[in-house]
């Protein structure tokens, strides 16, 4: 497949530009009908809600508040009213707005005006749901409104649909993300052409995954976090499965490769193992279909199909754009190097080889210092509380934030969280009576009855957000209701959202069970293992605990919070622990592979675990690394977002990635391989004949059968740079396709000797643990071959 699109470029690259386009056209000309679907079954606000549905069956759009203030006198001032009302009444002619009321309207209006008369709000309402609200109407309500300012006279408006047009333009975050990306594109590669690939992968990837989850929000529903997700999601693994390919592509070159085969066979390793990497994202996004949780399905359903197209793009455009560029992938510099000097050896050097050696001779070390770090980041994980974030968490600077803090003000905490008791029936003097004498109750009114139905609105004493309003509606729940011998349940967004952290907090370990069992599954019969899957298991499940603290800390503590600009702290999102570890498990899982299928390579070849973890990780620790700095840019830019769920899961995903490629990866996880030993690769015989075959690593080539002639041996000597002797070093003779024929030490004067089944070519891999190791392909005709070895200190030579 790699060679027909490297071949056929043009068609390949028209077909995908059309796609686009075509896709494009199509969304713009649909437009959006993204619906947030909180479905809680079985839960008591969902109960509640469907008595309201039954009894106010037309309550359709959403209700804003504006809320003014005076420094000094009352809010019932001729004067005041003279600037406020008239700004009131033309809100209420525009087209768009239902109704607006007024606490200057009538006598019922005085509840709307605060105790000490500084402070009242007006209630508006639209036709129409948030995000369906036109900006520019919403923006006329605003500047409508805060035209009534004056010296003395405050004003402010709160509700989603405003707390939409004072978000930052859509594509600022990505844009962001890409930028940053492109920088360190340009750092690891030095060439523009090469910098430019990854981008466009990406770019070709999220854009026909927005269009088409767009063009699916007509058909199912889909909430309108899902596109920042999704393009969070698909940004970062685009661009870093596009480095993963283009890496060995470059690679290839660099050692003499022609362009098309480097480019053959750049997909046919790296690109087996994005093919693979990606199907580990997909199933742990669908791992969170198990909590049943209604509103998740719409997030699954686009961050799956843009790594779909992300994987689809990266695996059969990439090879035509590298068609397109031919040697021109690599700087001018490189290839002016490539022409003077020839191709590269395949030897690993540099920084990358040198931290390899060292896990390699102090393992222990290193997995201490790593788990210790990763404990100590998640220790304010205990301190976890899920609940919702609301505009009290906006930026101080906005006017969300700031009427929020005006109602709670004139008002009390509780009045931006009401509580609504709806009973059917019954004794409901009594049920009010019982609420009112209940500790933590401000405020209770019980509103006409509809239809049978009585809605009892009651403002606690404190936040929506606070533990004691949790407690409040356990009380009412569980004690005030049953002793007023009501057939009553708790409504409102706050008890919902309360029920939405149970649920999801019920229904989390199965979750967790579930991606991960699925992705050990998938480890076990890539690897034919049965430790690299559950190591790997045990560093999510410990790169969950360190991003988990670290999310907590920023946003739970407030460490960090102002410095960021991301408001006031609060609770963790409750969807967040769901969205966040599927996309940490899927991404972790993208790293084990390209770093452990480099590893399993060199195993099937030397069967030697200390070379196969150190040649590993010299060659994909910095492709690892640079992957997981770009992914940290893209994440850390949806803190500009302006949605604080988005800014959340950016911040979670950042530290999570961050931890997982720096610390998991490049230390600990090949620590704890060394310390192993060969049970890394340790699997029963009645089990692997079981498992069906899933190679990440291209089939090897049938191996020809040995020529037939007298035996012979390779004999000579290990010794250092410096000539001397290097006793104990392990030797071993292969054939071309990896099977072990011969293995010996050496001895105190550095000599070995090999025996050697016919003529032929071989493969001779030395390692000594001191120092680095070789492997070369020796050529044995009808005599003994003297073949003697030099072992530098730090050195790794990979041979493929």
């Amino acid at each position: 497949m790699a060679r027909w699109c490297y071949r056929h470029r043009l068609v390949v690259l028209l077909l995908w530009v059309g796609a686009l386009f075509g896709l494009g056209f199509g969304a713009s000309t649909a437009g959006t009908n993204y619906a947030n679907v909180f479905s809680l079954p079985d839960t008591d606000s969902k109960s509640a809600y469907d008595l309201m549905e039954k009894a106010f069956p037309n309550t359709s759009g959403d209700t804003d508040t504006v809320v003014w203030k005076v420094d000094q006198g009352s809010v019932k001032d001729q004067a005041v009213q003279d600037r406020v009302q008239p700004a009131l009444d033309k809100i209420a002619k525009m087209k768009g707005v239902g109704a607006v009321t007024s606490p200057y309207a009538d006598a019922r209006g005085a509840a709307q005006i605060s105790g000490d008369g500084r402070i009242a709000y007006a209630q508006l309402t639209f036709t129409q749901r948030a995000n369906e609200v036109p900006k520019d109407l919403v923006q006329n309500v605003l500047d409508t409104a805060q035209d009534a300012e004056r010296g003395g006279l405050q004003v402010e408006l709160g509700g989603q649909a405003i707390q939409r047009i004072q978000e930052p333009p859509q594509g600022l975050s990505e844009m962001v993300g890409v930028i940053a990306a492109a920088l360190v594109l340009f750092l690891a590669f030095g060439s523009l052409f090469a910098m430019l690939l990854p981008i466009a992968i990406a770019v070709f990837g999220v854009g026909m995954g927005l269009f088409s989850t767009q063009l699916l929000s007509h058909t199912t529903d889909i909430p309108d976090i899902a596109p920042l997700l999704a393009s969070l999601i698909g940004l970062g693994v685009g661009i870093d499965y596009a480095l993963f390919i283009v890496t060995r592509h470059r690679r290839g070159i660099q050692r003499g490769m022609d362009p098309e085969e480097a480019a053959v066979t750049a997909l046919n390793t790296s690109g087996r193992a994005v093919l693979f990497a990606g199907g580990t994202v997909c199933i742990a996004l669908a791992g969170m279909l198990v909590t049943q949780l209604r509103f998740l399905d719409g997030v699954v359903v686009g961050t799956s199909l843009t790594v779909v197209l992300s994987v689809l793009a990266a695996t059969t455009l990439l090879p035509a754009l590298l068609g397109f560029l031919g040697p021109r992938v690599l700087s001018r510099r490189q290839r002016r190097r490539l022409a003077a000097n020839g191709a590269e050896s395949e030897k690993a050097s540099g920084l990358a080889a040198r931290w390899s050696s060292n896990v390699q001779t102090r393992p222990r070390r290193i997995a201490a210092l790593a788990l210790v770090v990763m404990a100590v980041l998640a220790i304010p994980v205990l301190s976890l509380r899920l609940g919702a974030t609301d505009q009290g968490n906006d930026d101080a600077s906005t006017t969300t934030r700031k009427a929020y803090d005006l109602l709670a003000e004139g008002f009390g905490p509780g009045f931006n969280g009401p509580l609504q008791v709806v009973t059917e029936g019954g004794d409901t003097a009594t049920l009010v009576k019982g609420i009112e004498s209940t500790s933590g109750v401000a405020r209770v009114a019980a509103l006409p009855p509809a239809r049978g139905v009585t809605v009892i609105q009651v403002v606690p004493t404190t936040s929506p957000q606070s533990r004691q309003t949790d407690e409040l509606i356990d009380t009412l729940r569980d004690t005030v209701i049953p002793q007023a011998g009501a057939k009553a349940h708790v409504g409102g967004v706050t008890a919902v959202s309360k029920d939405f952290a149970s649920v999801t907090g019920d229904r989390l370990p199965l979750f967790v069970a579930t991606i991960i069992g699925l992705g050990f599954l998938l480890l076990l019969i890539a690897f034919r293992s049965l430790v690299v899957p559950l190591t790997a298991a045990l560093m999510n499940l410990i790169a969950a605990a360190a991003s988990f603290g670290v999310l907590v800390a920023v946003f739970q503590w407030g460490w960090g919070l102002d410095l960021l600009g991301l408001g006031k702290e609060g609770p963790i999102n409750a969807f967040l622990p769901v969205i966040m570890l599927s996309l940490l498990f899927g991404l972790s899982m993208d790293y084990q592979v390209f770093l452990v299928s480099r590893m399993h390579e060199e195993w099937v070849h030397t069967r030697d675990n200390a070379r196969a973890v150190r040649v590993g990780l010299a060659e994909t620790s910095r492709v690892i690394n640079s992957a997981a700095l770009i992914m940290v840019c893209v994440f850390l830019a949806f803190v500009l977002s302006g949605d604080s769920g988005a800014a959340m899961a950016g911040v979670g995903l950042a530290a999570a990635v961050a931890l997982d490629a720096f610390i998991l990866r490049t230390a600990l996880v090949p620590a704890a391989m060394h310390l192993l030993g060969n049970s890394n690769w340790w699997l029963p015989t009645w089990l692997e004949k079981r498992l069906p075959h899933l190679a990440v690593e291209p089939k090897e080539e049938a191996e020809p059968a040995l020529e037939e002639g007298p035996a012979s041996a390779v004999h000579g000597f290990i010794r250092t740079a410096d000539g001397d002797p290097v006793d104990g070093a392990s030797v071993t003779l292969l054939t071309k396709g990896g099977r072990q024929l011969d293995r010996v030490t050496s001895l105190a004067d550095g000599s070995y000797i090999v025996s050697v089944p016919a003529p032929g070519t071989y493969l001779l891999a030395t390692t000594a643990s001191s120092y680095g190791s070789r492997a070369a392909h020796v050529i044995v005709a009808d005599g003994p071959l003297v073949y003697d070895v030099e072992l530098a200190e730090g050195e790794v030579d990979a041979v493929n």
